[in-house]
């Protein structure tokens, strides 16, 4: 088995948690998940979200964090939230489109991120940047991915997420190898370049292990060179309900040794 554990991105869940916080939790501990990651602005108090977490026995791993909510008149806010949460990485999932349309507005973000984790390590927290496909496609003679974390520090954490990487032409093992040491969290997300050559939502629909991502390699980078800490599963196609989906994703790992 390999050491990195394992959690659920919520947003995977996110009509069951909607319904019933600890009912959801409780479920997908049962199944051998080691933590969570939650997603989008908080639904439910701190207090009895740490207790939820507590009594289902889950570690959270992160919160992907809206933009808006890392801005100066909202950090203050959301690093006392996640503090009684008890989780200590705020990954924002994506930009505004009117701020990422050029390359210069991609090392104006870069710049932002690395002020923004200079504040996070005063308590005891980082931030970090989670791809949709967008940053794969070349923008002003490299990719915005490239633009991004070659002009961001290290503590700024690289969440690759496989699936999107690969649905916008980028290759994870190559990224992996490229960025040593950044990708402190990583999701898991299944995707089949040849399903997605016409569509790409028909791409996300196998689940993991069904699909073309070479796993062997991910996991021997993630975890020789890759820094990382966590691997986070995250399902958002209709095969399977939600909670069947993922629990036959982890199913799925833990039969790879994982």
């Amino acid at each position: 088995m390999s050491n990195v554990p394992i959690a659920l991105e919520l947003y995977s869940v996110r009509h069951d948690l909607d319904r019933d916080l600890r009912e959801t939790l409780e479920a997908v501990a049962a199944m051998g998940y080691d933590g969570v990651e939650f997603a989008g602005t908080p639904k439910y108090w701190a207090e009895e979200t740490r207790e939820a977490l507590d009594d289902a026995g889950l570690e959270c791993c992160g919160w992907h964090t809206p933009f808006a909510l890392v801005q100066p008149d909202k950090l203050a806010e959301t690093v006392e939230f996640n503090q009684e949460v008890g989780n200590t990485r705020i990954i924002v999932p994506g930009i505004p489109e009117n701020l990422r349309r050029t390359r210069d507005d991609w090392v104006k973000l870069a710049e932002f991120f690395n002020v923004l984790a200079e504040k996070l390590e005063a308590h005891g927290m980082v931030t970090g940047y989670h791809n949709h496909h967008v940053e794969f496609t070349e923008l002003g003679g490299e990719t915005p991915w490239d633009t991004f974390f070659g002009n961001t520090d290290a503590s700024v954490i690289m969440q690759l997420d496989t699936g999107n990487a690969y649905s916008g032409g980028g290759d994870c093992v190559e990224i992996l190898r490229n960025y040593p040491g950044r990708a402190g969290t990583v999701h898991l997300k299944p995707y089949d370049v040849v399903a997605g050559a016409t569509d790409r939502n028909a791409g996300f629909r196998p689940i993991i292990g069904d699909d073309t991502t070479p796993w062997a390699e991910v996991f021997d980078l993630c975890e020789s060179i890759g820094g990382t800490e966590w691997y986070i599963v995250e399902y958002e196609s209709d095969l399977y309900p939600p909670l069947e989906a993922v629990k036959h994703c982890l199913d799925a790992l833990r039969g790879m040794g994982k």
